[in-house]
């Protein structure tokens, strides 16, 4: 039984050993202490001479399970197998042997179905990074094609996780095989300039033309969020303020790219007069493009072609020797300028909003590094560049820190104050050279509350609209495809059909929709698209097609834009109340306010004496912002109820207050840009807040919050006095019904002996009153 890839390879696989058991016999011939360690497992290998020769029967190690462990101890210890995510396998491939626990966990956590394939890995790019270990290995061409190649798995919640790989390929030996092309330096340098060419690469490297023998140890680690790209990101925000700017992007790219010499640079794009213009944005960044005078588009990127290339198919233009390209293109100024600057390669990779290119990043090195190969790391900053250059040219810089202020509330007005302070303490101390560190921002002594006004059931709303749309494009498809039928032989594509119609029957797990889609969009389109060459019958019916679809997906998005639409119009509207609100109360007593967009919308307030030390803070301040924060639940209640008859779409709501008049601090936590409970003791606070959400009645199925009901939960006596005392304002008020229940709260994980008080809206009622009532 041989090892099957999942796409093709110029790789013929040999699992062996051998080159370990060298080691071995080698260290034991030289070392007593190896010689007592490694004499019992390299007596008990003799007996199996595959271990060597290559081993083709997969179940080898089911069978010698108790030896391979063995012969891998000193590189997999025992004592780390609960913690290092590891295995041998072969670099790109996607099978491994020998995991330790907790890969075995983490592949069992990810459920039968899940297959295990590398994040955009399609069958091109899998086969150009086999061919670059031969050039690597075999023809000592220094090439730097490491990537954060990534695996997406998702844990038993469904919660997908990003685990990033490494390959130790210290017993790996790459050899060629009878059919192999043995390549030339100019057929080399051909490849560097042409990592999209498919048939160029499996031409010079033949399907199975070389061996890979040996085995990769292969360790994992979680790269969920990546330390540089935040670096980058955070650079960028303030890209017009710091001048230091050019230097420090030189540094992030020096360092994602390995090239020590490498400079960034950025040339614009005037479209009406077709040219290549400076722009103020190169007052951060110089332009390796331009000399001084704005320059033609034409004919400038080295030869029409290659221009074409950049702006018409969006791609990445590298130029990985710029001797010879002066050499072949001798008329062209930039291949001149580049040439005459001493800039031996290049990278341009296009800024492209709406469809519009707006200009040209580029990166030079006065070193062959940089080519076609290498230039696919500019995946990772792209969207980074690109949001930053668009808000450079449109100059809303003011205006987007706003939206974060008010959207993401990053520094509330409450607690300006204190960073506005430790900003002055900073550069007055900087200014006169001093190294002094930032202080941490925290407030004492506060009183918490929490609310939400939550959508029910969005989930299960969620997967009926995404079933709605697949069954509606399903079957879209089904009739194109009896159109067809008659002249062509699509009967596996009617079994597959078929098969995923049956699918949609079922309950939609988290990669049905992703497993329908991928069948939709790399079989269905490309038959399609293909069939309608045809004739023009075929064509006018998958135009017809395509035109019912959403083009940003070319997915059926009837159902899901109407759901989608519509909590989008729910949270707005839900979020615009509390801020207008919470912007009438401040006048007041400050108080930190946050709130955050989920399904439905959630809002944390925090009150006390810290929050405006000049200030004189009295009890009652707690009391009537809790007054307040009932009044603004009400007020919600009652413009939804209004406002969903526009909804094309109709959800509902429930809201909730949790109480808990234990003072806490809060601390703001740099790595994160966010306030945060501080210290163990108050993170038991939040730990009921993530777990009140979904809990019911004692001994009951029922849910606490109920659409059409404010429920408060609570611990003490006295919170639900005060509680009682404020429900009663609002009934007098006629706003909330006249009964209250009084519940007790299922005991949660950790949490005990919660209680509640659950009392209806009266959806009659026309406003609500926010005039200042002293609660006593």
């Amino acid at each position: 039984m041989e090892f099957q890839a999942v796409y093709e390879s110029p790789f013929k696989l040999k699992l062996s050993f051998e080159k370990l058991i060298q080691k071995m016999e080698s260290e034991a011939f030289q070392n007593a202490d190896y010689a007592v360690s490694h004499k019992n497992i390299l007596e008990r290998i003799k007996d199996f001479p595959e271990l060597k020769d290559g081993i083709a029967d997969l179940d080898f190690f089911v069978k010698n399970e108790v030896l391979m462990k063995d012969l891998l101890k000193d590189l997999f210890p025992p004592m780390l197998t609960k913690n290092e995510i590891k295995a041998i396998g072969f670099p790109f491939y996607n099978f491994f042997f020998n995991p330790t626990e907790r890969f075995q966990t983490i592949i069992k956590k990810a459920g039968e179905n899940f297959d295990m394939l590398i994040k955009d890995m399609d069958p091109h790019r899998f086969y150009v990074m086999c061919c670059c270990i031969v050039l690597r290995d075999y023809y000592n061409v220094q090439l730097n094609f490491a990537m954060p190649f990534i695996f997406d798995i998702p844990n038993e919640e469904g919660i997908v996780n990003h685990y990033r790989f490494l390959n130790n390929v210290d017993f790996i030996e790459v050899n060629p095989r009878e059919n192999f092309n043995r390549l030339s330096e100019d057929e080399i340098s051909e490849l560097l300039d042409n990592f999209e060419d498919h048939e160029l690469w499996k031409k010079k490297f033949p399907a199975e033309s070389w061996e890979l023998k040996g085995f990769a140890v292969i360790s994992f680690f979680d790269a969920t969020t990546e330390s540089a790209i935040s670096n980058l990101k955070s650079k960028l925000i303030n890209i017009e303020d710091d001048k230091n700017l050019k230097a420090e992007l030189n540094t992030i790219f020096r360092s994602i790219f390995q090239v020590a010499d490498l400079e960034v640079g950025y040339t614009a794009i005037n479209h009406e007069d077709n040219k290549f213009v400076r722009s103020p944005i190169n007052g951060i960044m110089d332009s390796f493009i331009l000399t001084s005078d704005p320059r033609d588009c034409k004919n400038e990127m080295l030869c029409e072609k290659n221009f074409n290339t950049l702006v018409d198919s969006k791609k990445y233009f590298s130029v990985s020797d710029v001797d010879i390209s002066f050499q072949e293109y001798p008329e062209s100024q930039m291949a001149k300028q580049l040439y005459e600057a001493g800039i031996k390669s290049a990278i341009f990779a296009p800024i492209i909003k709406e469809k519009k290119i707006l200009g040209i990043v580029e990166l030079v090195s006065k070193k062959k590094l940089l080519n076609s190969i290498n230039a696919n790391k500019m995946e990772i900053v792209m969207p980074y560049l690109v949001d930053t250059m668009d808000r450079l040219y449109t100059g809303i810089e003011t205006r987007i820190q706003a939206i974060i202020q008010r959207e993401y509330t990053s520094i509330h007005p409450s607690v300006y104050w204190k960073f506005r302070q430790e900003a002055e303490r900073h550069i007055g101390f900087y200014n006169a050279e001093f190294d002094l560190p930032y202080r941490n921002i925290s407030f004492q002594e506060l009183t918490p509350l929490f609310g939400q006004t939550d959508v029910r059931n969005s989930s299960v709303s969620r997967n009926l609209v995404i079933k709605q749309d697949l069954e509606i494009q399903l079957e879209l498809i089904s009739e194109l495809l009896s159109k067809f039928a008659s002249e062509n032989e699509l009967d596996v594509f009617d079994n597959k059909l078929n098969y995923y119609r049956e699918l949609l029957q079922t309950d939609i797990k988290a990669d049905t929709e992703n497993m329908v889609q991928t069948f939709i969009l790399s079989e269905i389109h490309p038959l399609f698209e293909s069939l309608k060459l045809q004739n023009i019958e075929y064509n006018q019916l998958v135009t017809d097609y395509f035109k019912k679809l959403d083009p940003r997906t070319n997915m059926v998005y009837d159902f899901r834009r109407k759901f989608d639409e519509s909590l989008s119009s729910i949270n707005k509207n839900l979020a615009d109340i509390l801020d207008k609100r919470q912007e009438e109360q401040q006048l007041r007593f400050p108080f930190y306010y946050e709130r955050f967009k989920t399904d439905g919308v959630e809002h944390n307030m925090y009150i006390g004496s810290s929050i405006a030390p000049d200030l004189t803070y009295d009890p009652v301040f707690l009391k009537n912002l809790r007054l307040w924060q009932l009044r603004v639940l009400c007020e919600s209640e009652l413009q939804y109820n209004q406002f969903r008859k526009n909804l094309e779409f109709s959800l509902d709501v429930s809201s909730l207050i949790l109480v808990y008049s234990t003072p806490i601090s809060i601390r703001f936590r740099m790595d994160e840009k966010r306030f945060d409970v501080d210290g163990s003791y108050n993170a038991r606070y939040e730990m009921i807040k993530k777990r009140i959400d979904k809990s019911t009645i004692k001994n009951s199925t029922e849910r606490i919050t109920q659409p059409g009901k404010i429920s408060i939960i609570f611990s003490q006596e006295k919170e639900r006095q005060d509680y009682i005392k404020l429900i009663k304002i609002l009934q007098d008020q006629n706003i909330l019904e006249s009964h209250i229940e009084e519940l007790e709260v299922e005991d949660l994980q950790g949490i005990n002996g919660l209680k509640a008080l659950r009392v209806a809206v009266n959806y009659k009622a026309t406003e609500v009153d926010y005039e200042f009532v002293k609660v006593v």
